[in-house]
Protein backbone atom coordinates (compact mmCIF):
# COMPACT_ATOMS: atom_id res chain seq x y z
CA UNK A 1 0.00 0.00 0.00
CA UNK A 2 2.57 2.38 1.05
CA UNK A 3 4.27 1.81 -2.45
CA UNK A 4 1.13 2.27 -4.21
CA UNK A 5 0.93 5.61 -2.41
CA UNK A 6 4.30 6.52 -3.19
CA UNK A 7 4.12 6.19 -6.62
CA UNK A 8 1.10 7.85 -6.95
CA UNK A 9 2.17 11.10 -5.08
CA UNK A 10 5.19 11.14 -7.58
CA UNK A 11 2.53 10.93 -10.60
CA UNK A 12 0.30 13.56 -9.38
CA UNK A 13 3.09 15.76 -8.78
CA UNK A 14 4.52 15.44 -12.33
CA UNK A 15 0.88 16.07 -14.10
CA UNK A 16 0.67 18.55 -11.27
CA UNK A 17 4.09 20.57 -12.09
CA UNK A 18 3.66 19.85 -15.93
CA UNK A 19 2.72 23.47 -16.41
CA UNK A 20 4.69 25.25 -13.91
CA UNK A 21 8.42 26.15 -13.74
CA UNK A 22 10.53 23.55 -12.69
CA UNK A 23 13.13 23.93 -10.26
CA UNK A 24 16.45 24.47 -11.50
CA UNK A 25 20.08 25.74 -10.28
CA UNK A 26 22.97 27.97 -11.70
CA UNK A 27 26.84 29.35 -11.05
CA UNK A 28 27.85 32.18 -12.47
CA UNK A 29 31.89 31.53 -12.80
CA UNK A 30 34.28 34.64 -13.03
CA UNK A 31 38.10 35.00 -14.95
CA UNK A 32 40.67 37.18 -15.31
CA UNK A 33 40.59 39.72 -18.17
CA UNK A 34 41.77 37.87 -21.20
CA UNK A 35 41.93 34.79 -19.57
CA UNK A 36 40.01 31.22 -19.60
CA UNK A 37 41.78 29.40 -16.74
CA UNK A 38 39.52 28.64 -13.91
CA UNK A 39 40.66 30.30 -10.72
CA UNK A 40 39.03 28.47 -7.79
CA UNK A 41 40.01 31.44 -5.54
CA UNK A 42 38.56 33.94 -7.10
CA UNK A 43 35.02 35.34 -5.99
CA UNK A 44 32.73 32.42 -4.56
CA UNK A 45 34.00 30.26 -7.57
CA UNK A 46 34.77 27.40 -5.36
CA UNK A 47 31.29 27.51 -3.55
CA UNK A 48 29.68 27.64 -6.18
CA UNK A 49 31.10 24.84 -8.43
CA UNK A 50 30.87 22.51 -4.77
CA UNK A 51 26.93 23.22 -4.72
CA UNK A 52 27.06 22.23 -8.76
CA UNK A 53 28.91 19.14 -8.58
CA UNK A 54 26.75 18.32 -5.39
CA UNK A 55 23.53 18.60 -6.81
CA UNK A 56 25.02 16.37 -9.96
CA UNK A 57 26.22 13.78 -7.55
CA UNK A 58 23.01 13.77 -5.33
CA UNK A 59 20.46 13.28 -8.45
CA UNK A 60 22.97 10.48 -9.76
CA UNK A 61 22.52 8.99 -6.70
CA UNK A 62 19.20 8.88 -6.62
CA UNK A 63 16.34 11.76 -6.28
CA UNK A 64 12.58 12.98 -6.91
CA UNK A 65 14.26 14.54 -9.88
CA UNK A 66 16.59 13.85 -13.07
CA UNK A 67 18.42 16.55 -14.94
CA UNK A 68 16.56 18.08 -17.72
CA UNK A 69 19.02 19.94 -19.60
CA UNK A 70 22.06 21.39 -18.61
CA UNK A 71 23.29 24.46 -20.35
CA UNK A 72 26.47 26.62 -20.52
CA UNK A 73 27.00 30.54 -21.34
CA UNK A 74 30.72 31.65 -22.42
CA UNK A 75 30.99 35.41 -22.47
CA UNK A 76 33.27 37.99 -22.30
CA UNK A 77 33.10 42.09 -21.49
CA UNK A 78 33.27 44.49 -24.72
CA UNK A 79 36.54 45.70 -24.33
CA UNK A 80 39.17 44.34 -26.83
CA UNK A 81 38.51 42.86 -30.50
CA UNK A 82 35.66 40.74 -31.78
CA UNK A 83 37.56 37.45 -32.47
CA UNK A 84 39.68 37.66 -29.05
CA UNK A 85 36.18 37.56 -27.15
CA UNK A 86 34.54 35.40 -29.47
CA UNK A 87 37.25 32.62 -28.62
CA UNK A 88 37.67 33.82 -25.05
CA UNK A 89 33.63 33.15 -24.69
CA UNK A 90 34.11 29.58 -26.04
CA UNK A 91 36.62 28.44 -24.14
CA UNK A 92 35.80 29.81 -20.63
CA UNK A 93 32.36 27.86 -21.35
CA UNK A 94 34.11 24.72 -22.39
CA UNK A 95 36.78 25.04 -19.10
CA UNK A 96 33.54 24.98 -17.28
CA UNK A 97 31.94 21.91 -19.22
CA UNK A 98 35.73 19.99 -18.49
CA UNK A 99 35.71 21.09 -14.83
CA UNK A 100 32.02 19.46 -14.32
CA UNK A 101 32.81 16.27 -16.38
CA UNK A 102 35.65 15.67 -13.97
CA UNK A 103 34.20 16.02 -11.27
CA UNK A 104 30.64 14.02 -12.16
CA UNK A 105 29.18 12.36 -14.76
CA UNK A 106 25.73 13.29 -17.26
CA UNK A 107 25.05 12.14 -20.62
CA UNK A 108 26.72 15.03 -23.02
CA UNK A 109 23.01 14.90 -25.00
CA UNK A 110 21.37 16.84 -22.28
CA UNK A 111 24.09 19.66 -22.46
CA UNK A 112 23.85 23.00 -25.02
CA UNK A 113 26.46 25.95 -25.14
CA UNK A 114 25.61 29.58 -25.86
CA UNK A 115 29.05 31.74 -26.64
CA UNK A 116 28.08 35.62 -26.02
CA UNK A 117 31.48 36.97 -27.32
CA UNK A 118 31.78 40.50 -26.52
CA UNK A 119 28.26 40.87 -23.81
CA UNK A 120 26.87 44.54 -24.96
CA UNK A 121 23.13 43.34 -23.84
CA UNK A 122 24.57 42.25 -20.55
CA UNK A 123 26.45 45.56 -19.86
CA UNK A 124 23.28 47.09 -20.88
CA UNK A 125 21.11 45.09 -18.44
CA UNK A 126 23.40 45.74 -15.80
CA UNK A 127 24.16 49.63 -16.13
CA UNK A 128 20.04 49.61 -16.24
CA UNK A 129 19.89 48.20 -12.71
CA UNK A 130 22.97 50.07 -11.05
CA UNK A 131 21.68 53.87 -10.00
CA UNK A 132 25.48 54.28 -9.81
CA UNK A 133 26.49 54.38 -12.91
CA UNK A 134 27.58 58.36 -14.37
CA UNK A 135 25.34 59.65 -16.68
CA UNK A 136 23.20 56.61 -16.63
CA UNK A 137 20.71 57.82 -19.30
CA UNK A 138 23.69 58.69 -22.06
CA UNK A 139 25.28 55.55 -21.33
CA UNK A 140 21.98 53.79 -21.96
CA UNK A 141 21.04 55.15 -25.02
CA UNK A 142 24.72 54.80 -26.69
CA UNK A 143 24.43 50.68 -25.47
CA UNK A 144 21.28 50.98 -27.32
CA UNK A 145 22.64 52.22 -30.45
CA UNK A 146 25.51 49.62 -30.40
CA UNK A 147 23.39 46.90 -30.05
CA UNK A 148 21.40 48.00 -33.32
CA UNK A 149 24.57 48.58 -35.11
CA UNK A 150 25.56 45.03 -33.74
CA UNK A 151 22.32 43.34 -34.72
CA UNK A 152 21.84 44.58 -38.09
CA UNK A 153 26.25 43.28 -38.62
CA UNK A 154 28.33 45.87 -37.77
CA UNK A 155 30.57 43.96 -34.97
CA UNK A 156 32.59 46.82 -34.41
CA UNK A 157 30.97 49.90 -34.32
CA UNK A 158 34.57 51.71 -33.63
CA UNK A 159 32.96 55.45 -33.75
CA UNK A 160 29.93 54.08 -31.13
CA UNK A 161 32.43 52.83 -29.05
CA UNK A 162 34.40 56.20 -29.09
CA UNK A 163 31.38 57.73 -28.07
CA UNK A 164 31.00 55.58 -24.91
CA UNK A 165 34.41 56.06 -24.32
CA UNK A 166 33.92 59.92 -24.17
CA UNK A 167 30.49 60.49 -21.95
CA UNK A 168 31.54 62.56 -19.04
CA UNK A 169 35.31 62.65 -20.46
CA UNK A 170 35.64 59.03 -19.82
CA UNK A 171 34.51 59.42 -16.20
CA UNK A 172 31.33 57.03 -17.30
CA UNK A 173 33.53 54.34 -19.08
CA UNK A 174 35.93 54.38 -16.31
CA UNK A 175 33.40 53.14 -13.83
CA UNK A 176 31.93 50.69 -16.39
CA UNK A 177 35.62 49.52 -16.90
CA UNK A 178 36.24 48.40 -13.08
CA UNK A 179 32.60 48.04 -11.36
CA UNK A 180 30.44 46.42 -14.49
CA UNK A 181 33.20 44.53 -16.85
CA UNK A 182 35.08 42.28 -14.51
CA UNK A 183 31.64 41.08 -13.84
CA UNK A 184 30.32 40.26 -17.73
CA UNK A 185 34.13 37.84 -17.63
CA UNK A 186 31.80 34.94 -16.82
CA UNK A 187 30.93 31.39 -17.70
CA UNK A 188 27.56 30.21 -16.30
CA UNK A 189 26.09 26.94 -16.27
CA UNK A 190 22.29 26.23 -15.58
CA UNK A 191 20.59 22.93 -14.52
CA UNK A 192 17.19 22.47 -15.05
CA UNK A 193 14.83 19.35 -13.24
CA UNK A 194 12.10 17.47 -14.17
CA UNK A 195 10.27 15.16 -11.84
CA UNK A 196 11.81 11.49 -12.03
CA UNK A 197 8.34 9.00 -11.74
CA UNK A 198 9.92 6.27 -10.14
CA UNK A 199 10.33 6.09 -6.34
CA UNK A 200 14.39 5.99 -5.64
CA UNK A 201 13.33 3.87 -2.18
CA UNK A 202 11.33 3.96 0.58
CA UNK A 203 12.90 6.96 2.11
CA UNK A 204 13.08 9.44 -0.53
CA UNK A 205 9.03 10.32 -0.52
CA UNK A 206 7.44 8.39 2.50
CA UNK A 207 3.38 8.75 2.72
CA UNK A 208 3.48 11.13 5.62
CA UNK A 209 4.54 13.97 3.43
CA UNK A 210 1.33 13.68 1.31
CA UNK A 211 -0.68 16.75 2.66
CA UNK A 212 -1.94 19.95 1.07
CA UNK A 213 1.56 21.17 1.11
CA UNK A 214 3.12 18.25 -0.32
CA UNK A 215 3.47 19.45 -4.02
CA UNK A 216 5.02 22.87 -2.60
CA UNK A 217 7.84 21.19 -0.39
CA UNK A 218 8.60 18.38 -3.34
CA UNK A 219 11.53 20.36 -4.05
CA UNK A 220 13.20 20.66 -0.92
CA UNK A 221 13.94 16.91 -0.76
CA UNK A 222 16.20 16.99 -3.07
CA UNK A 223 17.90 20.31 -2.16
CA UNK A 224 18.00 20.54 1.43
CA UNK A 225 19.33 16.67 1.25
CA UNK A 226 22.71 17.34 -0.42
CA UNK A 227 25.13 19.77 2.04
CA UNK A 228 28.38 20.91 -0.04
CA UNK A 229 31.43 19.11 0.86
CA UNK A 230 34.23 21.15 2.30
CA UNK A 231 37.34 21.04 -0.32
CA UNK A 232 40.42 20.04 2.16
CA UNK A 233 43.76 19.81 0.44
CA UNK A 234 46.60 17.93 1.77
CA UNK A 235 49.73 16.78 0.13
CA UNK A 236 51.99 13.04 1.05
CA UNK A 237 55.33 14.10 -0.48
CA UNK A 238 59.02 11.93 -0.77
CA UNK A 239 61.86 13.61 -2.04
CA UNK A 240 63.41 11.24 -4.80
CA UNK A 241 66.82 13.26 -4.81
CA UNK A 242 67.31 11.72 -0.74
CA UNK A 243 65.46 8.53 -1.65
CA UNK A 244 68.05 8.45 -4.52
CA UNK A 245 70.95 8.46 -2.19
CA UNK A 246 69.63 6.15 0.32
CA UNK A 247 67.79 8.40 2.71
CA UNK A 248 64.59 7.67 2.65
CA UNK A 249 62.15 10.78 3.41
CA UNK A 250 58.58 11.40 3.85
CA UNK A 251 57.21 14.23 4.20
CA UNK A 252 53.47 15.93 4.60
CA UNK A 253 52.06 19.33 3.65
CA UNK A 254 48.85 21.31 4.17
CA UNK A 255 46.96 23.89 2.63
CA UNK A 256 45.60 26.59 5.24
CA UNK A 257 44.13 28.64 2.63
CA UNK A 258 44.46 32.35 1.07
CA UNK A 259 47.33 30.53 -0.91
CA UNK A 260 49.65 30.04 2.36
CA UNK A 261 50.55 26.33 3.20
CA UNK A 262 52.48 24.52 6.02
CA UNK A 263 54.48 21.16 6.19
CA UNK A 264 57.29 19.08 7.60
CA UNK A 265 59.48 16.36 6.36
CA UNK A 266 61.81 13.67 7.85
CA UNK A 267 64.43 11.71 6.76
CA UNK A 268 66.04 8.79 7.87
CA UNK A 269 68.54 6.05 6.74
CA UNK A 270 70.92 4.28 9.44
CA UNK A 271 73.17 2.15 6.90
CA UNK A 272 76.02 0.45 8.12
CA UNK A 273 78.92 -2.47 8.22
CA UNK A 274 80.69 -2.54 11.30
CA UNK A 275 83.49 -4.81 9.97
CA UNK A 276 83.92 -2.58 6.95
CA UNK A 277 84.05 0.46 8.79
CA UNK A 278 81.26 1.45 6.26
CA UNK A 279 78.80 4.08 7.63
CA UNK A 280 75.94 5.81 5.80
CA UNK A 281 74.06 6.99 8.27
CA UNK A 282 71.27 10.01 8.54
CA UNK A 283 68.26 11.08 10.22
CA UNK A 284 66.85 14.73 10.51
CA UNK A 285 63.23 16.95 9.80
CA UNK A 286 62.66 20.21 9.07
CA UNK A 287 59.59 22.37 8.89
CA UNK A 288 58.57 24.82 6.11
CA UNK A 289 55.96 27.71 5.21
CA UNK A 290 55.29 28.05 1.34
CA UNK A 291 52.89 31.17 -0.38
CA UNK A 292 51.63 29.79 -3.29
CA UNK A 293 51.75 32.61 -6.25
CA UNK A 294 50.85 32.69 -9.83
CA UNK A 295 48.03 31.51 -12.14
CA UNK A 296 48.44 27.93 -11.74
CA UNK A 297 48.04 28.33 -7.82
CA UNK A 298 45.29 30.53 -7.71
CA UNK A 299 43.52 27.89 -10.38
CA UNK A 300 44.20 24.96 -7.62
CA UNK A 301 46.17 25.12 -3.94
CA UNK A 302 50.08 23.30 -4.08
CA UNK A 303 50.32 23.68 -7.68
CA UNK A 304 52.39 26.48 -9.97
CA UNK A 305 54.62 28.58 -8.15
CA UNK A 306 56.14 29.03 -4.11
CA UNK A 307 58.17 31.18 -1.86
CA UNK A 308 59.08 29.66 1.48
CA UNK A 309 60.71 30.04 4.68
CA UNK A 310 61.96 26.54 6.20
CA UNK A 311 64.02 24.98 9.00
CA UNK A 312 66.10 22.22 10.18
CA UNK A 313 67.96 19.90 11.82
CA UNK A 314 70.00 16.78 10.49
CA UNK A 315 72.84 14.70 12.52
CA UNK A 316 74.60 12.12 10.22
CA UNK A 317 77.81 9.78 10.27
CA UNK A 318 79.50 9.10 6.96
CA UNK A 319 82.41 7.01 6.81
CA UNK A 320 83.93 4.04 4.25
CA UNK A 321 86.69 2.78 5.58
CA UNK A 322 88.77 5.91 6.16
CA UNK A 323 88.53 9.26 7.29
CA UNK A 324 84.45 9.82 9.05
CA UNK A 325 82.97 12.47 9.55
CA UNK A 326 79.97 12.76 12.42
CA UNK A 327 77.84 16.02 12.80
CA UNK A 328 77.73 16.73 16.62
CA UNK A 329 79.61 15.30 19.41
CA UNK A 330 79.00 11.47 20.00
CA UNK A 331 76.73 10.22 23.15
CA UNK A 332 74.55 13.56 23.39
CA UNK A 333 71.21 14.37 22.62
CA UNK A 334 69.80 14.60 19.12
CA UNK A 335 69.47 18.55 19.49
CA UNK A 336 73.35 18.60 21.22
CA UNK A 337 74.64 16.43 18.00
CA UNK A 338 72.75 18.04 15.19
CA UNK A 339 73.51 20.32 12.80
CA UNK A 340 71.05 23.05 12.30
CA UNK A 341 69.80 24.83 9.03
CA UNK A 342 67.20 27.32 7.70
CA UNK A 343 67.05 29.60 4.55
CA UNK A 344 64.28 30.73 1.83
CA UNK A 345 63.22 28.40 -1.02
CA UNK A 346 61.50 29.01 -4.33
CA UNK A 347 59.78 26.15 -5.83
CA UNK A 348 57.23 24.82 -8.94
CA UNK A 349 54.72 21.84 -7.87
CA UNK A 350 53.93 20.45 -12.13
CA UNK A 351 50.80 18.39 -12.52
CA UNK A 352 51.16 15.02 -14.15
CA UNK A 353 48.60 13.18 -13.18
CA UNK A 354 45.17 13.08 -11.46
CA UNK A 355 46.78 12.68 -8.32
CA UNK A 356 50.26 13.53 -8.79
CA UNK A 357 52.47 16.32 -8.65
CA UNK A 358 56.41 16.77 -8.96
CA UNK A 359 57.93 19.92 -6.79
CA UNK A 360 60.80 20.95 -7.82
CA UNK A 361 62.38 23.15 -5.04
CA UNK A 362 65.51 24.95 -4.06
CA UNK A 363 66.74 26.62 -0.73
CA UNK A 364 69.63 29.00 0.34
CA UNK A 365 70.35 29.86 3.49
CA UNK A 366 72.50 29.14 6.48
CA UNK A 367 73.70 25.70 7.66
CA UNK A 368 75.99 25.20 10.78
CA UNK A 369 76.80 23.09 13.56
CA UNK A 370 79.82 20.77 15.24
CA UNK A 371 81.64 18.35 13.19
CA UNK A 372 83.63 15.37 14.69
CA UNK A 373 86.64 13.80 12.22
CA UNK A 374 87.49 10.50 13.43
CA UNK A 375 89.68 7.28 11.62
CA UNK A 376 88.54 3.39 12.69
CA UNK A 377 91.80 1.20 14.22
CA UNK A 378 90.96 -2.29 14.99
CA UNK A 379 87.68 -1.90 16.93
CA UNK A 380 88.36 1.64 18.43
CA UNK A 381 87.22 4.71 16.67
CA UNK A 382 90.01 7.81 17.02
CA UNK A 383 89.16 11.20 17.34
CA UNK A 384 90.84 13.62 15.67
CA UNK A 385 89.00 17.16 15.97
CA UNK A 386 86.27 18.78 16.65
CA UNK A 387 85.33 21.76 14.43
CA UNK A 388 82.74 24.19 14.33
CA UNK A 389 81.52 24.71 10.48
CA UNK A 390 79.41 27.98 9.32
CA UNK A 391 77.86 27.71 5.58
CA UNK A 392 75.81 30.35 4.21
CA UNK A 393 74.70 29.03 0.57
CA UNK A 394 72.76 26.73 -1.11
CA UNK A 395 71.15 24.43 1.78
CA UNK A 396 68.83 22.58 0.15
CA UNK A 397 67.30 20.47 -2.95
CA UNK A 398 64.26 18.73 -3.49
CA UNK A 399 62.49 16.78 -6.41
CA UNK A 400 59.60 15.51 -4.91
CA UNK A 401 56.66 13.19 -5.98
CA UNK A 402 53.86 14.48 -4.45
CA UNK A 403 50.52 12.90 -3.70
CA UNK A 404 47.21 15.16 -3.44
CA UNK A 405 45.15 13.98 -1.02
CA UNK A 406 41.47 15.40 -0.13
CA UNK A 407 38.10 16.03 -1.71
CA UNK A 408 38.90 18.47 -4.53
CA UNK A 409 42.49 18.08 -3.94
CA UNK A 410 42.66 16.58 -8.14
CA UNK A 411 44.13 17.66 -11.20
CA UNK A 412 41.66 17.91 -14.41
CA UNK A 413 42.11 15.08 -17.22
CA UNK A 414 46.14 15.01 -18.54
CA UNK A 415 47.56 16.60 -15.13
CA UNK A 416 46.62 20.29 -15.82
Amino acid sequence: MNKFVTIAAILLTAVLQSNASMPSDSADILFRQGHSTLLLNMGDNRAQLDSIVNRINAINSGSVYNLKSIHFIGSASPEGSVGINNRLSVKRANTLFNYLHTYTSFNDSITSFEYTGRDWKGLLDMVQNDKNVPQRNDIINVLNKIITSVDAGNQQPDNLINELKTIGNGRAYKYLYYNIYPVLRFSKVTLDYMPSLIPINERTVTPELIDIDWVSTIPNIFFESTPVKKTFYMALKTNLLYDAAALPTIGAEFYLGKNWSAGGNWTYGWWDKDKSHHYWRAYGGELYGRWWFGEKANAKPLTGHHLGVFAGIITYDFEFGGTGYMGGRPGETLWDRCNRYAGIEYGYSLPVGRRLNIDFSLGAGYAGGKVVKYKPSGDRYIWEKTKKVSWFGPVKAEISLVWLIGHGNVNLKGGK
